[in-house]
């Protein structure tokens, strides 16, 4: 089962994000937990600058931006 983190503080486009990876490895099949992450000091443990951003199995594979379906899909 992957683990995944969403990064951000909280904001309609972490959340966004989050629902998006949930929708996105459900259609493919693929165990994930999903976790958001508002802790500033988390965040920054991350080198992580602009929210929202992801981290699977603790690395970093998106920052900034609500990533599309396509990338999702690249990470499963």
């Amino acid at each position: 089962m992957k683990q995944v983190k969403v990064l951000g503080s909280g904001c309609s486009k972490c959340v966004k994000t989050a629902e998006l990876i949930k929708a996105i490895a459900a259609e493919n099949e693929v165990p994930v937990n999903v976790e958001k992450e508002t802790s500033a000091e988390v965040i920054m443990s991350y080198g992580v600058m602009s929210t929202p951003a992801v981290v699977i199995d603790d690395v970093v594979v998106h920052y900034g931006s609500i990533p599309d379906k396509k990338k999702i899909q690249s990470w499963f």
